[in-house]
């Protein structure tokens, strides 16, 4: 078969396309988000995730900046909250730090080289700071929270197996339970 020069042109372009477009984004990426776009009554920002514990003491730091693990957990406070905050209040958060659970183990050889291993040495830790402010503009309440889950294997998990967030995920809704209790529970 002989390819006419437009369409090798074509297909070369195509294919071009296709490499840029599968190329792994990074969470610390100059292009990437370091905030969700504003909706709703839930903000979410972060500040550089290069600096997070996550990739600074991580066992294979290019690994750990690797997918958007940042805006997925940042995605999953933004839709627990909603459901927890009453109606016209707002809430303001800013994630200072992440640490997920489980951490890479470089000793262990190439072959495990993007290997997370969970165990309960590596618990999942997020510091954030808040801001919940009440329909009439001032501030319910504010501060810094270090939320931490020693027990993270042990405790009773209702997220998917399946998802690697699934333990910070967890960690963010028992902050929230505790934080923005509903009335009479």
């Amino acid at each position: 078969m002989i390819l006419r020069p437009a369409l090798l042109v074509t297909l070369l372009a195509l294919s071009l396309a296709g490499a840029a477009e599968a190329k792994s984004r990074n969470v610390t990426d100059p292009d990437a988000p370091r905030a969700l776009p504003e909706q709703g009554p839930v903000d979410v920002r972060w500040g550089n995730p290069a600096q997070f514990t996550e990739i600074r003491y991580s066992g294979n730091s290019s690994e750990a900046k690797r997918g958007n693990w940042v805006e997925d957990i940042a995605q999953h406070l933004r839709k627990r909250a909603q459901t927890r905050l009453p109606a016209g209040e707002r809430l303001e958060v800013d994630i200072l730090d992440i640490r997920r659970a489980g951490n890479f183990e470089p000793w262990r050889g190439a072959a495990f080289d993007d290997t997370r291993f969970i165990r309960d040495i590596y618990p999942p830790r997020i510091t954030l700071s808040f801001r919940r402010i009440g329909a009439d503009g001032q501030v319910i309440a504010e501060g810094e929270r270090k939320l931490s889950d020693m027990g993270f294997l042990s405790s009773a998990n209702t997220l998917s197996n399946s998802d690697p967030l699934r333990y910070e995920k967890l960690l963010l809704n028992r902050w929230i339970d505790r934080e923005f209790k509903r009335p009479g529970v």
